[in-house]
């Protein structure tokens, strides 16, 4: 069995603060995630004892960022997508293992008043044929926040969203595009009626009032599908205005 964790951390620092370490030992999961880490080189000495780390940073200070800690010593690392115009905000990083591609990746924001979707629909199209490139030569894992409320159960108050942030029309629709292209919502393949979601506003006591979004995601190829044995969000699970989700596969 293989278990991953994926978690937009809002800030690395500021989550380990809230307990992010205890909460990493409790999960423990074969690879570890993370997204929105905040960081540059050096600026939080984090280890865990059994896993090896791979960071790729943003250029911006205090800024988007990913990283993965594994248990598992991958063949082969990369950092971006090979296209210079998206890889200077440190949001992609792929492990290559044996079985599969393990893609973490934090997915541009739309922004208020929309005003980076024009980007965020180039790098949907430059980011899916990337998987795609990929899923030609082995099975593909992506995970991360995706930035995305796919359909109306994902998000509380789908209408008065519509043309929100992550529930344009021209979001869901890449999306859709993505799963149309030979992946799976892992979530949904075992649970597609459950309404539960991963991030809150930290406005109007979003969290307590479980006014939520579900955009944080594993997606997988689609011949994965057999090997998914859980898929599960963990919104018990404090430290940011997102939560960890999981998958577990049987490989």
């Amino acid at each position: 069995m293989t278990k991953l964790i994926s978690w937009n951390v809002n800030g690395l620092r500021a989550c380990e603060g809230k307990g992010f370490s205890e909460s990493f030992r409790q999960l423990d999961a074969d690879f570890f995630c993370l997204q929105e880490t905040k960081m540059q080189q050096g600026q939080l000495d984090l280890s865990f004892d059994g896993y090896e780390s791979y960071w790729n940073y943003a250029d911006k200070k205090g800024y988007s960022g990913t990283a993965i800690f594994t248990r598992r010593k991958p063949i082969n690392v990369t950092y971006g997508i090979g296209i210079d115009e998206h890889d200077h905000e440190g949001r992609v990083i792929t492990l290559e293992t044996e079985d599969f591609f393990l893609v973490d990746v934090y997915t541009p924001n739309s922004q208020d008043g929309l005003k980076r979707l024009d980007y965020r629909m180039k790098w949907e199209d430059d980011f899916r044929a990337y998987l795609m490139r990929l899923d030609g030569s082995k099975p593909v894992i992506v995970c991360g926040d995706m930035n995305v409320a796919h359909q109306e159960i994902d998000l509380k108050n789908p209408k008065s969203n519509r043309r929100n942030a992550g529930f344009t029309d021209e979001e869901r629709q890449k999306f859709s595009q993505l799963l149309a292209s030979g992946f799976t919502d892992t979530f949904r393949l075992l649970h597609p009626e459950q309404v539960t979601y991963s991030w809150w506003s930290y406005r109007f006591k979003a969290r307590e009032k479980n006014a939520g979004w579900r955009i944080d995601y594993f997606v997988t190829s689609q011949r994965l599908d057999s090997h998914v044995k859980e898929a599960g969000i963990h919104n018990e699970i404090y430290g940011s205005d997102h939560c960890p989700v999981e998958l577990v596969l049987d490989i």
